[in-house]
């Protein structure tokens, strides 16, 4: 089992704090078969490609009108 990092940015986007190098950051020490989590006021799409560049599968949920759960997961290789 791999280890997840999850990371809400809702509230910095209401603080109008760009997300992108926190994102970025903790997406950093991830391997393969591990998980980061990110919870975002939008469904994120500028951040699909550059996840997928970086090895990363995806899946997004809206929960709530205001509130997307998106599943990044790191691939092998």
């Amino acid at each position: 089992m791999g280890v997840t990092i999850e990371l809400d940015v809702r509230e910095d986007l209401r603080q109008k704090r760009e997300p992108f190098e926190k994102i970025m950051n903790a997406i950093k020490p991830l391997q393969p078969g591990d998980t980061f989590i990110l919870h975002a006021p939008f469904k994120p799409l500028p951040l699909f490609p550059i996840m997928k560049a970086k090895g990363f599968t995806y899946e997004a949920e809206q929960i709530e009108k205001k509130h997307w759960k998106v599943t990044f997961v790191k691939q092998g290789g």
